[in-house]
C-alpha cells in the first residue's frame, strides 16, 4: 500500500502511483534475525513500529548479500490491514509491484524505518503505529484516522537509485521560503501525464488534501518545516 505519502504522495498519486501519503524519512538501523520483534518507546510513550521477519531465503541472504539502504529503489509486493483484520490495499488488487525510492518521503515512517536492511526474498510483517502512518487524520475512506496498520511485505527487487532533487525549492516559484496553494496547483499542472484543470472540483480537493495534511499551523501556505517531502539538495 501504502503510507502510501501525505505531500508527495498526494502528488505523486495525482501524477502516477496508485497508493498512499508521505513523511520524511528517518534513518534507523534494524538487526535481522529470522523471527526477530523490535519493540521500544519513545519520549512520549508511542507504541513504536514493530518488525518481524517472517521468513528469509536459504541463498542471498548472507552478510555479504546486497541489502536495502537508504536511497535505494525497493520493488514491493505487500498487504495492508487494518487492525480488525480488514484489508484495505494490495499489490495483488492491481497485479502489479509498488516501487518507490527509500529514504526520500514517498511512503510512511513505518515503511522508511520497516523497510531497512532486507535482502532480495526476505518477507516481513510491519506494525506501524498511527504517528508513524496517517496519524490523526487517517487517509481517505479506506483508513480511519488513529489507525494502527499491518503490512506483510516481500522485497522482490532493489535497484540503485538517483540523486533526490529539493522538490520544496522546485514548488517554491517565488523563493520565499514558504508554498502556496497557487504554486502547489501550478506544480502539479506542470508535472501531470494528463491534462489538469485548474479549477476543476477534482484538482481542488487534491488541494484541500494537501493543505489539510502539511500546512500544520493552518495559515494558508506550507513552511519548509512543515513540508513533509524531500527538501534537501542532498539527503
Amino acid at each position: 500500500m501504502v503510507k502510501i505519502s501525505v505531500f508527495l504522495c498526494l502528488l505523486v498519486s495525482t501524477i502516477v502511483c496508485f497508493s498512499v501519503e508521505a513523511s520524511e524519512s528517518k534513518n534507523e538501523e534494524v538487526t535481522k534475525k529470522d523471527q526477530e520483534v523490535k519493540e521500544s518507546k519513545d519520549p512520549e510513550e508511542k507504541p513504536d513500529l514493530k518488525i518481524e521477519v517472517v521468513s528469509i531465503p536459504e541463498k542471498g541472504c548472507d552478510k555479504d548479500s546486497r541489502k536495502s539502504q537508504r536511497l535505494d529503489v525497493l520493488s514491493m509486493k505487500y498487504t495492508g490491514f487494518l487492525e480488525n483484520g480488514t484489508k484495505f490495499e494490495s499489490t495483488d488488487d492491481h497485479n502489479q509491484e509498488f516501487s518507490f525510492q527509500l529514504g526520500v518521503g514517498q511512503v510512511i515512517q513505518g515503511w522508511e524505518r520497516g523497510m531497512l536492511d532486507m535482502c532480495v526474498g526476505e518477507k516481513r510483517k510491519l506494525t506501524v503505529p498511527p504517528h508513524l502512518a496517517y496519524g490523526d487524520i487517517g487517509a481517505g475512506e479506506r483508513i480511519p484516522p488513529s489507525s494502527t496498520l499491518i503490512f506483510e511485505c516481500e522485497l522482490v527487487k532493489i535497484d540503485d537509485g538517483p540523486k533526490p532533487t529539493n522538490v520544496f525549492t522546485e514548488i517554491d516559484a517565488d523563493k520565499d521560503g514558504f508554498i502556496s496553494r497557487k504554486e502547489v496547483s501550478e506544480f502539479l499542472i506542470k508535472h501531470s501525464e494528463e491534462k489538469i484543470e485548474a479549477e476543476s472540483e477534482e484538482h481542488q480537493k487534491v488541494l484541500d488534501n494537501i493543505f489539510l495534511h502539511e500546512d500544520k499551523d493552518k495559515d494558508g501556505q506550507i513552511s519548509k518545516e512543515e513540508f513533509s517531502g524531500p527538501k534537501h539538495d542532498e539527503l
